[in-house]
C-alpha cells in the first residue's frame, strides 16, 4: 500500500458562529470572513506540513481545487504544487484535481501539468475532476453540460500530451486550430491520471474503461459506500475485459493518530466535528444542482453524503468508517481490515482537517509515518497505474 498526505488547506481561523447568519461556508459566505494576514500564516503553515510529509517518507502529497469557500483555500492548486515542486524531493505531487468542466481553455491544464512534471522530473500525478456541484454555482457554469465538457477537456489534454503538434480539435464545447503543448510532459506518454469522485456511476464507468484504466479515488464517504463504489469499479473493469487491481483504487479519509485511543479521541473531537458540521456544511442544492448527475448517481451520492446535511459527532464518524482515529495499533488494525475487505492500494490520509492546529497535525503525521505506514510496506505495494498511450 502507498500513503499520501492529503491537504485541503481550510481557513482554520474561520469564525465558527458564521452559521448564525449563513447556511454554508461555501459560495454565499462573504469573503469579509477571510483575513489576508491570517491567510498568509495559514498558507505557509500548510506548505510546511506538506513538505514535512516528504521528509517523513510519505509516498506523495496531495493538493486540490475548490472555489469561494472556507473549506479549502486552493482555487488554483497548481500554485501550491509549484511551490512544492522545488521544496520536496521524493514524494509524488498529486493535484486532485483540476475541475475540467469549469475551464474555458483545457490546454492551460495540459501546459500547467507538463511544467510541473518536467520541474519535478516525473513526480506529478495528474488529477481530473468534474468538481462538486457547488463549484458550478461559484463559476456560473451550467452543470447539465458537466460530463460533455469534462470528456472533451480530457481528450484535448491527452491529445496535447501525446500527439506531435500542432494538431486541431473540433468539439461541441471546445475548438482549437492549433494544439501544440510546450513543454511536453516528462513522463511518457503522460503522467499517471487519477480520478477522484463522490461516487458518480458515470465517472466510475468512464475511469474503468479499458482504454483508460485510471486510478479511481473515493472521497469522504462511509466505508460501506467506499466498498460499494470500489465494487462498481471492479465490475466495470470486468465488463471491459480487464481486472482491476489495488493500484487502480484509492481512498481519501480524515485521519488522526495519537499515543492512545483515548487521547486521539479527545484531541481530535472538536476539530473533526468542526470540519464536518461547520466547514463541510451545505444545502443539497449546492452539493447536487439539477442536471449535475443522472438519477441513479443522485440517489447513490445522496445516500453516501447524507452526513453533509446533518449534525454529526465523532462517534458517528468513527462508527461509519468516515474517520480513522486512534493509537497506531488501532489504525494499523483498522486499515488492514478495510484494505483486505475492499482492496484499495492507496490511502490518502487527510491529516489536517478543520481547525486542527499545527502541532497536533505534526504529531499525528509523524506517528502515522513512523508507526503505521511501515506495517504495510512489506506487503506488495502497487506502482502508480500507467495509462495506455491511446487513452481517450
Amino acid at each position: 500500500m502507498k500513503f499520501f498526505f492529503f491537504h485541503l488547506m481550510p481557513y482554520a481561523d474561520l469564525d465558527l458562529d458564521y452559521d448564525k447568519k449563513y447556511n454554508s461556508a461555501w459560495i454565499t459566505l462573504p469573503n469579509s470572513y477571510f483575513d489576508p494576514k491570517k491567510g498568509h500564516a495559514l498558507y505557509n503553515r500548510y506548505l510546511d506540513e506538506l513538505e514535512m510529509a516528504d521528509t517523513l517518507g510519505f509516498d506523495g502529497v496531495c493538493v486540490n481545487e475548490h472555489h469561494q469557500n472556507a473549506y479549502g483555500l486552493m482555487p488554483i492548486p497548481g500554485v501550491m504544487a509549484g511551490a512544492l515542486a522545488r521544496r520536496t524531493t521524493n514524494a509524488k505531487i498529486a493535484v486532485l484535481g483540476r475541475a475540467l468542466p469549469l475551464l474555458n481553455n483545457p490546454v492551460t491544464v495540459a501546459e500547467e501539468y507538463a511544467m510541473l512534471d518536467v520541474i519535478t522530473g516525473g513526480r506529478l500525478i495528474a488529477g481530473f475532476v468534474r468538481g462538486i456541484g457547488a463549484e458550478y454555482h461559484s463559476w456560473g457554469v451550467n452543470p447539465a453540460n458537466s460530463h460533455e465538457r469534462f470528456h472533451e477537456a480530457h481528450d484535448i489534454i491527452i491529445k496535447a500530451w501525446t500527439e506531435i503538434g500542432p494538431v486541431p480539435y473540433e468539439g461541441k464545447h471546445y475548438n482549437f486550430e492549433y494544439i501544440n503543448c510546450w513543454p511536453r510532459p516528462y513522463q511518457q506518454p503522460h503522467p499517471p491520471i487519477w480520478i477522484p469522485s463522490q461516487g458518480s456511476r458515470e465517472t466510475i464507468e468512464w475511469a474503468a474503461h479499458a482504454s483508460r484504466r485510471y486510478t479511481y479515488l473515493q472521497t469522504f464517504s462511509p466505508v460501506a459506500a467506499l466498498a460499494h463504489f470500489m465494487k462498481l469499479y471492479s465490475e466495470a473493469a470486468d465488463r471491459q475485459g480487464w481486472t482491476a487491481t489495488p493500484e487502480h483504487k484509492g481512498w481519501s479519509v480524515p485521519t488522526y493518530v495519537a499515543e492512545s485511543d483515548g487521547r486521539a479521541y479527545a484531541e481530535a473531537k472538536p476539530h473533526i466535528e468542526n470540519f464536518l458540521n461547520k466547514f463541510l456544511k451545505m444545502p443539497i442544492e449546492m452539493l447536487a444542482p439539477p442536471g449535475y448527475q443522472s438519477l441513479a448517481s443522485v440517489k447513490a451520492i445522496r445516500a453516501a453524503k447524507e452526513s453533509i446535511r446533518k449534525h454529526q459527532t465523532i462517534d458517528e464518524l468513527i462508527a461509519k468508517g468516515m474517520f480513522l482515529c486512534g493509537s497506531p495499533a488501532s489504525l494499523r488494525a483498522k486499515i488492514a481490515q478495510y484494505q483486505s475487505e475492499i482492496g484499495f492500494g492507496y490511502l490518502l490520509a487527510n491529516l489536517q482537517f478543520g481547525t486542527l492546529p499545527h502541532e497536533l497535525t505534526r504529531k499525528s503525521a509523524t506517528l502515522f509515518a513512523q508507526e503505521v505506514m511501515p506495517h504495510f510496506r512489506d506487503a506488495a505495494a502497487p506502482s502508480a497505474a500507467r495509462e495506455p498511450a491511446h487513452a481517450k
